[in-house]
C-alpha cells in the first residue's frame, strides 16, 4: 500500500496525535510492542522495517486507548481492516509484536 505524500503527513500526524492521547511513555509502549524505542519512533515516523508495522502501531493505539475509556483519533488511510489488504502479512500483524531493531 504506497500512500501519498499527503497520505503520509496526515498518517504521522494521526499516529502522534493518538499517541499523545494514550499517555504512554515512549518506553512504555515499545516495551508492550516488543521492540526498542528508537524503532517505535522510526514507526511513528512511518520509516517501518516492514509494510505492516503502521497497522500494527495503529490497532495497539486504538485498542489501549478505547480500553482507557477515551477515543482515539480517527485514521484517514489505514482505514478498514487489514485482513482485506492482500499484500499485508496477517501473521505479522496478528502477532502485535514491531520488528525490534
Amino acid at each position: 500500500m504506497s500512500l501519498t505524500i499527503a497520505e503520509q503527513v496526515a498518517t504521522r500526524k494521526e499516529l502522534q496525535e493518538n499517541f499523545a492521547i494514550l499517555n504512554w511513555s515512549l518506553d512504555q509502549v515499545a516495551e508492550a510492542l516488543q521492540t526498542t524505542p528508537a524503532h517505535l519512533q522510526a514507526v511513528l515516523a512511518l520509516e517501518p522495517a516492514y509494510i505492516e508495522e503502521p497497522w500494527i502501531l495503529k490497532c495497539f493505539l486504538e485498542e489501549k486507548i478505547r480500553l482507557a475509556g477515551r477515543e482515539p483519533v480517527a485514521f484517514t488511510a489505514l482505514v478498514g481492516n487489514p485482513e482485506d489488504y492482500w499484500f499485508l502479512k496477517q501473521r505479522r500483524i496478528q502477532s502485535g509484536v514491531l520488528a525490534p531493531q
